[in-house]
C-alpha cells in the first residue's frame, strides 16, 4: 500500500485538516518531475551549461588524503548545503520554522522554492496544532488528578478508614490497606479493592519487604478536607431525575453512601478510558506526521540527487514535535493508575478495558451471507412460480388474501428493506472514511459493518419468505370451512421469534448492537426525560420512515386479539377503535421526535430546533388529515385539508432536509449550491440526490390524487410500494446526513466525546 493511503487510513478522520498535506506535497514533487522532463532541461545545448555547473566541484582544490587541508572542510561542507533552516517569529508564534533553499538560481530551483515554502506552512500547522493539543490534555489531566483526589478521599470517608493507621510503618499489613468499593469494571459490589502501591523496582531480585517498608515510611493518605470543597453530580440520566431537576428537587451534596461512591467510581472510569483513547490518537498523530515528513523528504532526494532530508530532519526531531513527551508520560501514569485504582491492581483486566479489542472480520459471515442471499433469491423464484402455477393473481380469494395475510408479512418485507439501506450506508460510510461508530455513538469494536447488517437482513428475508412460501394457500377446508390453525399463526410465530431474539439477554446475535438499539428506542419512548443524543433522534428519524410498521403492528394486535384469524376474518378495520388507534400509531414516531426537538429547544436554546418541532407537528397534521381522508371514503373537506396540508408539509420537509440536515444549496460555497466540502467528487451524484429526495416526497400526495389502485397493483400492495419508496428516500438521506455532521465534527476538530466528571469543586483555588 502506498503510503498516502496508509496515512489516509490510519489517520483520525476528524483531524485531517491538521495532518500534513502529503497529496499536495507530491504534486509539488510531480510538477518538479515535469519541468525536468521537458526536452529544453532534458537534452540538447541548452543543458550543457548547467551539466558542466553541478561539476565545479570538480575543480576545486585537492584537500589531501591525510587532511592537510581540513580547515577547507567546513567550507565545502558550507557550499554542498541545499537548505537552511531558521526558527523566526511570526505573527506572535515563536518557534515558526522557515527554511531557505540555497540552490533557487539552478534551473528548476522556483519549482524546488514553492515546494520547501509548502512543506514549512504544512511543518508549523501540525506543530501548532499538536502543541494545543498537548496543552488540551495536560489541562485535562489535571482535573482527573484532582477528580482522583476527590474519589480517594470519599471512599476513605465511606469505609471509615483511620488516617493514622496507614502511616504506620510498623504494621506493613495495614499500611497497603486503603478500602473502597470498585466499579462494574472491577470486582463485585460488596468487596473490598486494595489500591497496590507503584513500587519502581531496582532489580528482580529485591526483596518484597525492603520494597515494601521504603514505600510505606512517611505514607500520608488523601485529606478528607477536599470533601467540604465539592459538589457531586452522579445522579443517572433518567426519566425520574429529570422530574426533579424540573421541580427543583435535586440535590448535590455528599452523602458518603456506597451507592454514590460505586457511581463516582463508574463515571471517572469511563472518564479514564475516554481519555485514554485520546492520548493514544494524539501520539498516533505524532507519529504519522513524523513518518510522513521523512517520506516526503527521501522522496524530494530520490526525485533531486541531494541530500536535504538529513538537515531538514533533524530539524523535526529537535522541534517540539520529536522531542516532547509529555504524552508517552501521561499515558503510563494514567495505565499505572487506571489498574491501581479500577482494576484492583490486575494490570490484563485494566489494559483490556483501556484498549478495546479491534474488530475482526469473520469468514463465516460472508460465508452464511452467501447462503442466505441464495437462499432469498430461491425462495423469491419459489414463490413466483407458485403463484402462476396456482394461478393465484386471478383467484376469487385474492382480495381476501391482500387484505388479511399480506399486511402481516409486508411487514418483514419494511424491516428487511431498511436494514438493506442501512447496510449499504455502512459500506459507503467506510468507504469514504465516515467515521460513523464515533457520530452514532456506537462503542468502538463492537458496531456492524455491511456484512453483519446484510447477514442479519438476509438471514430475516429467508425466514419470512419461507413463511410466506407456507402460506400461499387460498382455498379453506371445505368441511370446517376454516384455514389451517398452524400455517395462519405462522406469521405471529416469526413475530414472536424476532422480538424474542431482540430482547434475549444471553450473548447471541451481536447483544451489544441489539441493547444499543433498545436503549436508543426506550430513550425514544421517554423522549423528552432524556438527554437527547444524535443516536436517539437518528433512529427516532429512522422511525417516521416505518410508518406502516407500525400499522403492520396494529393490525397483528387486531388480527390475532379481535379477529377470526382462522376464516381470515378483518371486519375490524371498520370499527371505531381500529380506525382511531390506525393514526394514533402513526402519528407515534413524528410526537417522538417532536418532544427530542421541545428538548433540546428548551435544554440547548437554540432557535432551529423549535422550527424543527415545527416541521415534525406540521406533518403529524398532514398525516391525520390524510388519513382522516381516506377513511372518509371521497369527502371532498377532507380532500382539500389532506392536499393542502400534505403540500405543505412536503415543501417543509424537503427543504429542511437538503439545507439543514445535509448542509447543500450553499450559494456561496466553493462548489456552487453544493457545499465547501463534499466526500464524493462527482458532484452531480448531489444534485441527482437532491432531485431523487424531492421526487419522493412528493409521492406523500398520492393518497390524495387517488391514486391507490391500478388493474395489476392491488391497494395495499400499492401503500406498500409507497412505504418502501419512503424508506429508500431515508436511506439516502442517512448518507448525507451523517456526512454533513462528519464535516461539523471535522471544522471543529470535534473527535472525543464529552464525559461528565462526578466532582465539581466549588473553589478552583483550593489545594
Amino acid at each position: 500500500m502506498k503510503f498516502g493511503r496508509e496515512l489516509a487510513s490510519q489517520m483520525v478522520q476528524e483531524w485531517q485538516e491538521a495532518y500534513m498535506d502529503y497529496n499536495t506535497l507530491k504534486k509539488k514533487l510531480k510538477d518538479l518531475i515535469n519541468f525536468r522532463q521537458q526536452p529544453e532541461s532534458g537534452s540538447g545545448p541548452e543543458a550543457r551549461p548547467q551539466s558542466l555547473k553541478r561539476r565545479l566541484t570538480l575543480y576545486r582544490a585537492f584537500s589531501g588524503l591525510t587532511g592537510r587541508n581540513n580547515l577547507r572542510v567546513d567550507q565545502r561542507k558550507s557550499e554542498d548545503e541545499v537548505i537552511l533552516i531558521s526558527s523566526v517569529q511570526h505573527e506572535g508564534c515563536e518557534n515558526y520554522y522557515q527554511t531557505m533553499f540555497l540552490r533557487s538560481a539552478e534551473e528548476g530551483g522556483q519549482y524546488e522554492m514553492v515546494f520547501f515554502k509548502k512543506l514549512d506552512e504544512e511543518f508549523n500547522k501540525v506543530l501548532k496544532f499538536y502543541k494545543a493539543k498537548v496543552g488540551e490534555v495536560k489541562m485535562e489531566a489535571e482535573k482527573l488528578g484532582r477528580q482522583m483526589d476527590a474519589l480517594i478521599a470519599l471512599r476513605i470517608r465511606v469505609d471509615n478508614v483511620d488516617q493514622t493507621v496507614a502511616s504506620r510503618s510498623s504494621d506493613a499489613a495495614d499500611s497497603d490497606l486503603a478500602t473502597g468499593f470498585a466499579s462494574d469494571n472491577g470486582v463485585q459490589q460488596g468487596t473490598r479493592m486494595y489500591t497496590i502501591q507503584e513500587v519502581e523496582m531496582s532489580s528482580e531480585g529485591s526483596s518484597r519487604s525492603e520494597s515494601h517498608n521504603s514505600h510505606t515510611e512517611g505514607y500520608m493518605p488523601a485529606s478528607l478536607e477536599v470533601l467540604n470543597h465539592v459538589k457531586i453530580n452522579v445522579v443517572p440520566d433518567t426519566p425520574v431525575a429529570t422530574l426533579r431537576n424540573l421541580i427543583g428537587s435535586s440535590k448535590s451534596d455528599l452523602s458518603f453512601s456506597r451507592d454514590e461512591l460505586k457511581r463516582a467510581e463508574e463515571k471517572l472510569r469511563i472518564a479514564f478510558v475516554e481519555f485514554y483513547q485520546q492520548l493514544r490518537l494524539l501520539k498516533s498523530y505524532c507519529f504519522l506526521n513524523m513518518l510522513a515528513f521523512s517520506k516526503i523528504m527521501k522522496k524530494y532526494d530520490k526525485i533531486t540527487s541531494r541530500s536535504a532530508s538529513k538537515a531538514y530532519l533533524d530539524m523535526v526531531d529537535n522541534s517540539y514535535l520529536g522531542t516532547s513527551d509529555e504524552v508517552s508520560k501521561l499515558i503510563e501514569r494514567l495505565e499505572a493508575t487506571f489498574i491501581k485504582h479500577f482494576s484492583n491492581g490486575n494490570r490484563r483486566k485494566g489494559m483490556k478495558s483501556l484498549k478495546p479489542g479491534h474488530k475482526r472480520e469473520k469468514h463465516r459471515t460472508t460465508f452464511f451471507l452467501g447462503l442466505f442471499t441464495g437462499c432469498s433469491i430461491a425462495l423469491v423464484v419459489s414463490i413466483i412460480v407458485v403463484m402462476h402455477g396456482r394461478n393465484l393473481l386471478k383467484h376469487p380469494d385474492r382480495d381476501k388474501y391482500m387484505e388479511s395475510i399480506f399486511p402481516l408479512y409486508s411487514f418483514f418485507g419494511f424491516i428487511v428493506l431498511h436494514m438493506l439501506m442501512y447496510g449499504t450506508n455502512t459500506y459507503f460510510w467506510r468507504r469514504y472514511r465516515v467515521n460513523y461508530p464515533f457520530i452514532i455513538g456506537l462503542k468502538p469494536g463492537t458496531e456492524l459493518g455491511f456484512r453483519e447488517v446484510f447477514l442479519l437482513a438476509s438471514g430475516l428475508s429467508v425466514l419470512s419468505l419461507a413463511a410466506v412460501l407456507s402460506n400461499l394457500d387460498m382455498e379453506m377446508d371445505m368441511n370446517t370451512k376454516r384455514y389451517s390453525t398452524l400455517t395462519e399463526l405462522v406469521p405471529l410465530s416469526l413475530v414472536l421469534a424476532v422480538l424474542f431474539i431482540t430482547v434475549c439477554p444471553f450473548n447471541i446475535i451481536y447483544r451489544s448492537s441489539r441493547l444499543f438499539l433498545l436503549k436508543c428506542a426506550w430513550h425514544c419512548v421517554c423522549a423528552p426525560l432524556y438527554k437527547v443524543v444524535l443516536c436517539d433522534f437518528f433512529l427516532a428519524d429512522q422511525l417516521t420512515s416505518q410508518v406502516q410498521s407500525f400499522r403492520s403492528v396494529l393490525f397483528y394486535v387486531f388480527y390475532y386479539v379481535l379477529g377470526d384469524f382462522t376464516t381470515r376474518s378483518n371486519d375490524f378495520i371498520k370499527e371505531r377503535p381500529y380506525e382511531i388507534a390506525y393514526i394514533v400509531v402513526a402519528i407515534i414516531p413524528f410526537w417522538f421526535r417532536s418532544l427530542q426537538c421541545l428538548r433540546r429547544l428548551f435544554e440547548e436554546k437554540d432557535a432551529s430546533q423549535g422550527l424543527n418541532f415545527v416541521k415534525y407537528f406540521s406533518t403529524i397534521v398532514a398525516l391525520v388529515m390524510r388519513t382522516k381522508y381516506s377513511q372518509s371514503e371521497g369527502s371532498l373537506f377532507w380532500k382539500i385539508m389532506a392536499a393542502s396540508t400534505s403540500g405543505v408539509t412536503t415543501i417543509y420537509n424537503t427543504y429542511w432536509d437538503i439545507v439543514y440536515d445535509w448542509g447543500l444549496l450553499r450559494r456561496k460555497s466553493r462548489n456552487p449550491w453544493l457545499r465547501d466540502k463534499l466526500l464524493i467528487q462527482n458532484k452531480s451524484v448531489y444534485f441527482v440526490a437532491i432531485v431523487v429526495n424531492i421526487l419522493l416526497r412528493l409521492v406523500w400526495m398520492q393518497l390524495v390524487l387517488d391514486f391507490n389502485e391500478t388493474e395489476f397493483i392491488h391497494r395495499r400492495a400499492m401503500i406498500a410500494l409507497v412505504a418502501c419508496l419512503e424508506i429508500l428516500r431515508r436511506g439516502i438521506w442517512n448518507f448525507f446526513r451523517l456526512e454533513n455532521e462528519h464535516f461539523n465534527n471535522v471544522g471543529k476538530y470535534r473527535a472525543f466525546k464529552s464525559v461528565p466528571l462526578p466532582f465539581h469543586y466549588q473553589d478552583e483555588k483550593i489545594m
